[in-house]
């Protein structure tokens, strides 16, 4: 059976040692939002079946290049900072 996308994105955050209480600094529309990695991590389960389609494709392509997970979960950020 296929692994739901929220199973499988709690499983990639614990296996990168992200700490999901990591305090992300982003600028929106109201100014500086400060907001935990968790809040960001439960905005992408909640998003609709191609977005999270694509951000596990993009996440699994940064693994891939050693890349830093962060750096996008921080991206993402700044599409639910008010």
């Amino acid at each position: 059976m296929a692994q739901t996308f929220s199973a499988w994105i709690d499983t990639f955050i614990s296996e990168k040692g992200i700490d999901t209480e990591n305090t992300l600094s982003i600028e929106g529309p109201s100014g500086t939002n400060i907001m935990p990695a968790g809040i960001v991590i439960e905005a992408m389960k909640r998003a609709p079946r191609h977005e999270r389609d694509r951000m596990k494709k993009t996440l699994i392509l940064i693994d891939f290049k050693n890349g830093d997970p962060l750096h996008f979960i921080r991206h993402l950020a700044q599409a639910i900072a008010i």
